[in-house]
């Protein structure tokens, strides 16, 4: 009898793993605009899937488990899932349509925007990503393999050309925002352009490391030799670039006088800084990641900006062109959206339409 049991409990996994298997190779949808496409409910299943942990990143800054995409992907309602298949069903009208008027994308154009995206992370790390680090990057952002995402990046581009080639006059109609159209937005918002009390600074910081009671005698020489004097601050800076310093040092950039940057860095850090003039040195800091001293390089009283202040320290983007730039991007935002939405109308039009959806295979579960 227990035998039996088993054996049935065998083979009804066996049927669930078979017809769950079966599922997925059933098509979700149809497209045969030139020529019949099935989207097959894997595929569906994995668009799904991915949209989820792209979405989870954007929110968490992390990729998400396994388990987290299926309690998302069990959550999701199934108007939500609707719209990621209609996205699939637009992107392969597009494709067909592209390929039929002659578009395409070169692997010469494919590999220089991947370039551009290498070029961008060489500015963040100050230097160029090996291979490896790249491709995790660009797992870690997309959960795509390189590979992958080559391949969805050239479908992309593929796609924006054929929206330009058919939606140029629409697109060529954005136009710079004026002078006066910026002020405006300016004179409503100008409580908005507030520059805090803000302070730049160098710092020399002696990292917790392992052991606690080695950092802070290192840190406590460390003040005793620089004492209040800046010039000896500047020489323990330099000596930072020694190998087995102990410690590291240099400009740590602007530091705003407000609540977010006191959760970041701590009350008494805030608190010192702001207490120091121009060129002073600190007391030694308790700081989160090791014992900190700072020296002062540039102070920042609460401000007003006016449209031709910098908006940000440390660029060079004035609060004009900052206003110029967000209102020329709503405008492109806007016309795109239009534009898209116009050729997917123009694409789904016909009698019968170029596409069907199996309604009874989209009704899927995790």
């Amino acid at each position: 009898m227990k035998r039996k049991i088993i054996c049935g409990a065998f083979l009804s996994v066996v049927m669930a793993t078979t017809t769950f298997a079966q599922l997925d190779l059933q098509p979700a949808a149809i497209v045969r605009l030139t020529r019949s496409e099935p989207i097959s409910v894997k595929q569906f299943r994995t668009e799904v899937e991915q949209t989820v942990r792209s979405s989870f990143y954007q929110q968490y800054g992390r990729q998400p488990t396994d388990a987290e995409v299926l309690t998302a992907c069990r959550s999701l309602s199934a108007s939500d899932r609707r719209q990621v298949l209609d996205m699939m069903i637009n992107e392969r009208l597009a494709l067909q349509a592209a390929a039929r008027d002659g578009i395409a994308i070169t692997d010469n154009q494919l590999n220089q925007q991947v370039q551009q995206l290498r070029a961008q992370m060489a500015q963040q790390l100050s230097r160029q990503p090996t291979d490896t680090e790249f491709s995790e990057a660009i797992k870690t952002e997309t959960g795509l393999e390189l590979t992958a995402f080559r391949e969805q990046l050239r479908k992309q581009m593929v796609t924006q050309q054929y929206l330009i080639s058919k939606k140029q006059t629409l697109i060529s109609s954005i136009k710079t925002p004026t002078n006066a159209e910026i002020s405006n937005i300016y004179n409503l918002n100008k409580t908005q352009f507030v520059r805090p009390e803000t302070v730049r600074f160098s710092m020399i910081q002696v990292p917790y490391g392992s052991d606690r009671t080695v950092a802070r005698r290192l840190a406590e020489r460390l003040v005793a030799d620089i004492g209040s004097n800046p010039s000896r601050f500047d020489e323990a800076v330099q000596k930072s670039q020694a190998p087995n310093s102990g410690y590291q040092a240099g400009d740590a950039g602007y530091l705003p006088r407000n609540s977010q940057a006191q959760q970041l860095v701590g009350a008494d850090f805030i608190n010192t800084a702001f207490s120091l003039k121009q060129g002073e040195v600190s007391k030694l800091i308790e700081g989160n990641a090791g014992y900190q001293i700072i020296k002062v390089t540039e102070t920042y009283e609460m401000k007003t900006l006016d449209l031709d202040d910098i908006a940000q320290l440390g660029s060079s983007i004035t609060v004009r062109q900052y206003i110029g730039n967000t209102l020329l991007q709503e405008e492109q935002q806007r016309v795109l959206t239009q534009a898209s939405n116009e050729l997917v109308a123009e694409l789904r039009a016909g009698t019968p339409p170029p596409y069907q959806v199996m309604e009874a295979n989209i009704n899927i579960t995790w």
